[in-house]
């Protein structure tokens, strides 16, 4: 076996890592040039296409062996993250680089495909730079792609209950109003959330110890009333800087209910502290990032992990622009890098479940104050 070359270590796969990023940059700097040559001058879009030169630069001069390991993936990554930043900027201020496909009226956002394969090359560049080689990144993809559908799963496994929940009201009264919808869209969250946790670990073979509950020790709460704070910090500090740059979000649906029935926050409060955050991290910490330990770092299981959370919550800020869909995902992306630290460092789920719940109740609070 001592003379066996592993697949991992042949020529080929010393190089597709870095060859993938190439690529990835290539498409990115190819998305993001198209708002320039139909006249746009815009600053972001300049300084986009010069870091996307740079992180191709930086990963040829990997791939060829003229930068380190270190030195180049840190170049990649640096400018791919740039180009990610400045290209969801773009889309925020509406230069959206739309190009009509040949079928029907269907039409492409170029500069939102610079923003995903820049994306893309950044988790290469990373890789590169952990000496992570072809393999291992098709063994973390494939673990990224399932726990992202055990999300999703999670996600419309509540619609699926609260439509069978909903059926019976429907049948005797003809309907339901906003603040019974409510409460049933709770009840259904916890449990579609459950079964769909407990699936996994029946589907996995895992114990019941998987499961990170235990009665929070006073360390643990010195962490949650650290991480409200820390929480609501980064949401402000987040706020100023997309403020300051002229970046605006979407609307949580749940903001837009709230405007016309104010009501409905009165269930949303408590409903925060005991279904919301204790079953969101459940499932997305507990069980998504909690499992990504097995094949990431833990500090990438809680990027990643991070990832998935913010995808899934697509449906619920999809009320306005792409561009201010994607600022909203980076705000939820922000805080849940704060709520995956806080697991990762206490390995109780109870902490980050009371530090989300806390952070939602006063939130909806706050809207009740504001349309009450």
């Amino acid at each position: 076996m001592g003379d066996t070359v592993r697949p991992e270590e042949s020529p080929f796969a010393l190089e597709v890592v870095p060859a993938i990023g190439t690529g990835l940059s290539g498409i990115a700097m190819a998305g993001i040039l198209v708002p320039i040559q139909r006249g746009v001058r815009d600053p972001a879009i300049v300084a986009a296409v010069v870091l996307a030169l740079l992180a191709t630069a930086a990963f040829l001069a990997r791939r060829y062996g003229i930068l380190s390991r270190s030195t180049g993936g840190a170049i990649a990554a640096g400018a791919s993250l740039g180009v990610v930043l400045l290209s969801g900027y773009a889309l925020n201020q509406g230069i959206t680089g739309h190009v009509a496909l040949p079928v029907g009226s269907i039409s492409l956002s170029l500069v939102f495909g610079t923003f995903l394969a820049a994306s893309g090359a950044i988790g290469m560049a990373v890789a590169d730079r952990r000496g992570i080689r072809g393999r291992g990144v098709l063994e973390r993809t494939r673990l990224t792609v399932g726990l992202a559908v055990v999300g999703i799963v999670g996600l419309f496994s509540a619609y699926l209950v609260v439509s069978v929940l909903a059926l019976p009201m429907y049948l005797v009264f003809g309907g339901i109003t906003d603040l019974q919808g409510t409460v049933l869209s709770q009840l259904a969250t916890a449990i579609g959330t459950m079964l769909v946790a407990v699936g996994y670990l029946v589907a996995t073979d895992r114990e019941w110890s998987f499961l990170d509950v235990r009665v929070p020790s006073l360390r643990d709460v010195k962490w949650i009333v650290g991480g409200i704070v820390v929480l609501f910090g980064t949401l402000f500090a987040i706020s100023v800087v997309m403020s300051s740059v002229g970046v605006e979000s979407s609307n949580h649906s749940t903001t837009e209910l709230a405007e016309n029935n104010p009501e409905v926050l009165l269930v949303l409060v408590p409903a925060a502290i005991l279904i919301i955050g204790p079953f969101e991290e459940l499932l997305y910490r507990n069980v998504i990032q909690k499992t990504m330990y097995e094949v990431f770092s833990r500090s990438g299981a809680v990027v990643v992990g991070s990832v998935v959370f913010a995808s899934v919550h697509l449906m619920a800020y999809d009320t306005g622009t792409l561009g201010g869909l994607i600022a909203s995902l980076g705000v939820v992306f922000g805080l849940s890098l704060v709520l995956g630290f806080i697991y990762e460092r206490t390995d109780n789920l109870v902490v980050p479940a009371l530090v989300h719940g806390v952070y939602n109740a006063i939130v909806f609070a706050n809207l009740y104050l504001t349309y009450g």
